[in-house]
């Protein structure tokens, strides 16, 4: 088993698992709130980076911050729902344990809770630097990893199991923490590792 307080370095990555006690509460950009940040871009800050994983409550309906030149992913993590209102005119409604909304970050986004606060799981990224696909699941099981950049991991409720193909070595995610995968040279095979575990958000991130 990987131990959660140091890199596992191999021939093909770098994996990384980052426990609570290493994330950064941070203000919103707006003002209006707090956020905890999981992980960003070496070198990031909250007006410059490339990418950046955060969690963030929210508590009454209201302006999002804005985030002119970045994608955002927004996954429900808690309670009964938000909608988000872009721009005057399209509505993504979240309902249900990790719906997700993608939307560009520099739109007019208005949330607007269904009944009580909730909480979601934040993937921003430069759009112009990378492409994201953000899977959020209820159950996985030998889900394979593809090819990617930069991958991330997290589980909500129960700790999940990553195997390596080649090695067959299997790393152990607490619930709770963040799993950073950072190949250091291309990877041959399509798949290198496979995921099995319950209520997921996967993160693959595609340098343009």
């Amino acid at each position: 088993m990987l131990n959660t307080s140091a890199n596992e370095f191999t021939d093909k990555h770098v994996i990384e698992i980052i426990p609570p006690k290493q994330f950064k509460t941070v203000s919103w950009k707006n003002g209006l709130g707090e956020t905890t940040e999981l992980a960003i871009n070496p070198g990031g800050t909250l007006d410059n980076f490339d990418w950046r994983l955060s969690i963030a409550s929210v508590v009454e309906d209201g302006l999002f911050s804005n985030f002119t030149g970045y994608t955002r992913n927004l996954i429900l993590i808690d309670g009964n729902g938000i909608n988000l209102q872009h721009n005057d005119s399209k509505i993504d409604k979240l309902s249900n344990l990790l719906d997700i909304a993608i939307f560009n970050g520099g739109d007019k986004t208005v949330g607007n809770l269904h009944s009580d606060d909730i909480t979601d799981f934040n993937v921003i990224t430069r759009t112009e630097g990378f492409n994201t696909n953000v899977i959020a699941e209820h159950k996985l099981v030998d889900y394979p990893l593809e090819k990617a950049d930069l991958y991330f991991v997290y589980s909500l409720y129960r700790d999940a199991e990553l195997i390596i193909s080649d090695t067959k070595e299997v790393i152990s995610l607490p619930a709770g923490h963040l799993l950073k995968i950072q190949p250091t040279c291309q990877i041959q095979n399509n798949i290198f590792a496979s995921l099995t575990g319950t209520h997921l958000i996967v993160v693959y991130l595609y340098q343009q």
